[in-house]
């Protein structure tokens, strides 16, 4: 089995990589409007923090972050 040129191998590779990071930030903000409907349903973020067992500013910042354009 022929493996491919190193510089092939690279861009595809690349193109993976931002792939992947596209579909990280689709996923962060999904989780950040499900964060935000928690939020909304419970009343506030520390809600949220304490069922999830995290801390509030990290509800908070990502609330914020991919919530707000």
């Amino acid at each position: 089995m022929e493996t491919s040129p190193w510089r092939d191998r690279i861009r595809t590779e690349d193109e993976l990589l931002e792939q992947l990071e596209s579909q990280a930030e689709q996923a962060r903000r999904r989780r950040a409007e499900a964060l935000k409907e928690g939020a909304d349903e419970l009343g506030s973020v520390y809600a949220v923090a304490k069922q999830l067992g995290i801390s509030w500013t990290a509800v908070a910042k990502a609330i914020k972050k991919y919530t707000t354009e």
